[in-house]
């Protein structure tokens, strides 16, 4: 397993086919990704998860993780985040959050992120947004 930087458009095909596979594709395409920085898990050259960070001063938002969904469960997404959080480490980051699918909490607390909001839809998905300290 290896990660590396990738760019936007390598995510695009993952992003839809995992979180919003019902909608074109271009509603997985954010207008700030070429102001993020992207990571891909890759194993034997396929890019398996993927993920987008945005960063403002020393704050960061990662957004859009997905694992293909034939590889999830398998340990990369869990690599990916805590490279994520390495990364942000070094940067100097002190607040890691994201928009978190409810279906998804338990997997995000298991590295410390915390439920810092009230439920909301979107789309007929419910969503949280949890945060967790970097640095302090």
């Amino acid at each position: 397993m290896e990660i590396k930087k990738i760019s936007p458009e390598d995510t695009w095909s993952i992003r839809h086919s995992v979180m919003w596979p019902d909608k074109p594709i271009a509603y997985v395409q954010l207008e700030e990704d070429n102001n993020g920085l992207h990571f891909g898990v890759f194993e034997n050259d396929e890019l398996l998860s993927i993920v987008s960070l945005f960063i403002e001063n020393e704050n960061a938002q990662f957004r859009k993780f997905a694992t293909q969904l034939i590889h999830q469960g398998k340990g990369h997404g869990s690599a990916l985040l805590n490279f994520l959080i390495q990364e942000c480490e070094k940067k100097q980051i002190k607040n890691l959050w994201c928009n978190a699918r409810t279906s998804a909490y338990p997997f995000y607390q298991k590295f410390g992120f915390e439920i810092v909001s009230d439920t909301w839809i979107k789309d007929g998905v419910e969503f949280v947004k949890m945060s967790k300290t970097i640095t302090k």
